[in-house]
Order: C-alpha cells, then structure tokens, then sequence
C-alpha cells in the first residue's frame, strides 16, 4: 500500500493520518467541515511532535493532505479508512459515496470503536474488501491496532491490513469475531460499567476510583496482562474470589443515571468544560499537554522491557 485516504478529521483523524505519513505513505484526509480541516492541520503538527519525541524517524517527505472534496481524498488510494461518527446510517451514506469513487480492489477499512463489520458490509459493493481496523486513541502514541473481519471479509483482505500495521511497527491484534465492541473495548465498558456503578451506590468518589484504578489495577496491567495476571494470582484464587464476587458485579443492561443526568445537563466532559470533573480551558490544554507526555513516557519503558 501506498496511498491512504482517511475520511474523517475527528479525534482519531488527524493522529492517524500522522502516523500513518510518518511511516513513508501518501495520506490524503477528507472532512466535510472547515472547522474539523481547520482543527485538523495543528493537530497533526502536535501529533508530530509527539512522534519526534518517541523517536519515530520519518520514512521520506510525505506531509499530510487535507481535502473537502471527496473524489480528491479517496482518488488512486490502495486503502481508505472511514472515521465518521458512530452512527451506523452516517457511515452507510458514506459508504454509497465512496463506492461510486474507488475501483473493486480498494479496501476500505472502518475504524468503528464496535459496530460488528459485518453489519457495515451490507452497504458497500464489494464487501470481501472490507474490514475493521480499530485503532486506541491517541491513535499516535498508542501502538496497537485491532483488526476485525466481517462476515463478508476475504483472508487477504486482513492479512494485508495486518502487514501494513507491521510495517509501521505497530502491532496489529486479530479479533477472531465479529461481536460488538471487539475486545478492548469490551473490556472497557465492562470496566466503567462497573466503576460508575460503584460511584452511584456511593461506594467511592470518583477522585479515589481513579486513584485505584491508575495506581492499583492499570499500574499492573500496563506490564502484566490479564490472562498473565491469572497465573501471577494463582487460578485457584481466582477460583476462589470470583466464586461469590462474580454474582455481585454490576450487570446491568443500561446507561447509568449519572451518565444520562450529566448529558442532558450538557456536560459532556473535556469538550463542554465539565462532565464528571470541571475544566478551565488551562487546565484541559495542561491535561492533554501532560497525559501525552506520561503515555509517551510509559511507552518508552514498555518497549525497552518487551
């Protein structure tokens, strides 16, 4: 693969289609919005400077390409990667558009956070050239990549997806199914849906649940994973704790009250100023600025011991 074309400039957008140039390829990358291409060209600059201080060497002068048009975007590329919003009726529309602008052997990649692929391949042409390619945000500093095969999807197709995420030297997990939300974000969710739960029956605060969370759990899943953990602990143990822990985890099938109470209230997070924590603008560019330097610093150290 050569040249890319990337469609849309979200949060994802602009890191990817950095990485992706800084590894020597053509990257092309479409939004509809001024504002998001805007946006999207000092993200980029930050995202560099990231991989300047990973020590992520660029292969060739290949500076990314930012387009509203689409036929400009997806025209010759050998891969595109459709970032829209997780809505499956906008990626279908999308879809129909660049069906009608690519050739039969251009594979087109979803990076869906869990939309099941297969359910995306019914409005595309040629679905045995489709499949899913999840990348974690940041999408710059994080190097792994999922990479989902819809029902529809041809061996190859996820095999050159693969390659690709190799030859850059980020490293691409298979998810063997097609379920919803593929595997790290499962287990994501799986996390939250615990952690807000426990919040609401007033069982912590949400400053100490992030303080166990970084400084317990995350501190020792960041060099031991959790099926290696399982032996670190003993099976027998886990036996043992989750024999009467399991049927008092949170399981419910709905958003929280907190989440929803928060949304309708419009605090959304980091982009509105406030969500579970408030915000000044100062202390959300300190936060980005600070979080990026400790993943960098946190990599650094994971690839030295791997």
């Amino acid at each position: 693969m050569k040249k890319i074309a990337i469609i849309g400039l979200g949060t994802m957008g602009p890191g990817m289609a950095a990485r992706l140039a800084r590894g020597g390829l053509d990257v092309t990358a479409y939004d509809i919005a001024p504002a998001a291409l805007e946006r999207a060209s000092a993200m980029i600059a930050t995202a560099n400077a990231v991989l300047d201080t990973l020590g992520i060497a660029a292969k060739g002068d290949n500076p990314v390409k930012l387009t509203s048009d689409l036929a400009e975007a997806v025209a010759g590329a050998d891969l595109v990667i459709e970032n829209v919003p997780e809505k499956a009726d906008i990626k279908a529309g999308v879809y129909r558009q660049i069906d009608a602008l690519i050739g039969p052997d251009v594979i087109v990649a979803s990076d869906t956070s869990g939309i099941p692929i297969t359910s995306l391949q019914e409005h595309i042409s040629n679905p045995a050239r489709m499949v899913g390619m999840h990348w974690s945000n940041p999408p710059h500093i994080i190097p792994m990549i999922e990479v989902i095969a819809g029902a529809q999807t041809a061996p190859e197709t996820s095999e050159a997806i693969k390659t690709l995420i190799r030859s850059l030297g980020l490293l691409p997990v298979t998810v063997k199914k097609d379920v919803p939300g593929f595997v790290e974000n499962r287990v994501l969710y799986a996390l939250l849906r615990e952690v807000i739960d426990l919040v609401e029956q007033g069982v912590v605060d949400p400053e100490d649940i992030d303080t166990c969370v970084s400084w317990g759990i995350g501190y020792k899943l960041a060099v031991i994973g959790p099926m290696a953990l399982l032996d670190m602990a003993g099976l027998d143990i886990y036996n043992s704790v989750s024999s009467f822990l399991n049927a008092d985890l949170a399981d419910r099938k709905d958003v929280p009250e907190l989440v929803k109470e928060k949304i309708e209230a419009g605090t959304l997070g980091l982009k509105s100023g406030s969500g579970i924590y408030d915000y000044t603008p100062e202390q959300i560019a300190e936060l980005q600025k600070s979080r990026a330097q400790k993943l960098v610093a946190i990599r650094r150290i994971l690839e030295e011991r791997s």
